[in-house]
């Protein structure tokens, strides 16, 4: 988990001042890790930290800090105390964010002491935030020396995906409020797309194949549109433009029919074996939400692969249509 700029810019702006509750460290068993947050304003919260009783006495406290804006460290065990039977303890911290706080936040890495610490910044801290900065190196959030040291969330994978029908829409769903992944959501008109959740990017074109010059050549791409001829052409594009995955909605027989008529246009069968159709897990069913369920669960499993295709290159059975 990281620290998500652009959540609390989105949450300040609705509500004004929020608090977030992070968990800072952990120890034994406990129901998040470290770096689990969540965003608590007078009406509402996003995100979570997990627990039953620990989240709902968190989010109480916070809404009192709203008033009195003192940050806060609390160390709980989670036992007979929060009538809970983890076994294992937790360190949160919970701050007040308001857009002052938020606009001093600088770089890739987010470092400070813990109320009622002060002093300077150890020098362990120091070369954490510097080797942020200057290499690009992503600590883990933790608790170092008094000081609590977070990374700036930003999405580490584009996905772009082709269609706004019921499978699209269900995907779009699935993995908007995943962590890490950038979403692109394109279709032909803005009437086939429902409400865009915050964060994902809206595209739209007359012939959205037009627009596969614009993705990132490691973007990973899911296409199912309402059309098999859009879909041919945007697979034909994406294997001469280049991709990190690319996931293709269908059955078996449309599957055959695609792979005969990309080899028709040219692409040699080791690149073509590189899209996976069907995508998602077939056994788990054809509804669109099973179908989204399925490719959430190959995405996270293949982070570090960045691709779709898993152990099936070819995927026997069958996937419904958009």
């Amino acid at each position: 988990m990281s620290f998500d700029r652009a959540a609390m810019d989105r949450l300040i702006a609705a509500h004004g001042a929020v608090v977030r509750v992070v968990v800072a460290e952990v120890a034994g068993s406990t129901p998040r890790e470290a770096g689990a947050a969540m965003l608590v304003w007078a009406g509402g919260q996003e995100g979570t930290i997990g627990g039953g009783a620990l989240e709902f006495e968190a989010a109480a406290r916070a809404r009192g800090m709203l008033s009195g804006r003192a940050d806060r460290v609390d160390r709980m065990a989670l036992g007979p105390a929060l009538n809970q039977c983890c076994g294992g303890a937790v360190v949160l911290l919970s701050e007040v964010w308001d857009r002052a706080r938020l606009g001093a936040v600088t770089g890739a890495v987010v470092a400070r002491p813990l109320p009622g610490g002060a002093g300077e910044m150890p020098l362990s801290v120091r070369r954490i935030v510097a080797r942020g900065r200057g290499e690009g190196v992503r600590p883990v959030a933790r608790v170092v020396q008094g000081w609590f040291v977070e990374q700036v969330a930003e999405p580490s994978r584009e996905i772009w995906i082709w269609g706004a029908g019921h499978v699209g829409r269900a995907l779009v769903a699935v993995l908007a409020p995943l962590p890490g992944f950038r979403l692109t959501w394109i279709d032909t008109d803005a009437g086939r797309f429902p409400e865009v959740p915050e964060g994902v990017v809206q595209r739209i074109a007359a012939n959205p194949a037009m627009l596969v010059d614009e993705a990132p050549p490691g973007a990973e791409h899911l296409v199912l549109t309402f059309s098999h001829a859009l879909d041919l052409e945007l697979c034909h594009r994406l294997l001469g433009h280049g991709f990190g995955a690319l996931g293709l909605i269908g059955s078996a027989t449309k599957w055959a029919r695609f792979r005969s008529r990309l080899k028709a246009l040219g692409h040699p069968d080791a690149r073509i074996s590189r899209i996976r159709c069907p995508i998602g897990q077939p056994e788990l069913g054809k509804h669109p939400q099973a179908i989204a369920v399925g490719v959430a669960a190959d995405l996270l499993i293949n982070k570090d692969k960045k691709d779709m295709t898993g152990s099936r290159l070819d995927g026997e059975g069958c996937a419904a249509g958009p």
